[in-house]
């Protein structure tokens, strides 16, 4: 599976992780030549707090398109590590 935004691929991996209707790929999958800093910061009730990245791709900007929770609380145990899309980044095979 592919995250794509602006015509790149901003991750790639067969290793996803389904939660809530949102892929998670692996961390290690992210091309970090479009992957920007985002000091922006959500929390869920049951999976902790998240970080977010912002995307660059031929000088667009994507801002906070990118989430992950890098201390995730144990139930959700299974996406440390990972980052999931939204705001237009489409996840295709």
């Amino acid at each position: 599976m592919k995250a794509v935004w602006n015509g790149k691929t901003i991750a790639e991996s067969d290793d996803l992780v389904l939660l809530e209707g949102n892929q998670y790929f692996p961390m290690s999958s992210l091309n970090r030549a479009y992957v920007s800093f985002s000091n922006h910061k959500t929390t869920c009730p049951w999976k902790g707090q998240a970080s977010y990245y912002s995307l660059l791709v031929d000088g667009e900007l994507n801002q906070d398109a990118a989430w992950y929770y890098a201390d995730p609380k144990p139930e959700a145990a299974e996406i440390k590590d990972r980052v999931a899309f939204w705001k237009g980044v489409k996840i295709e095979p």
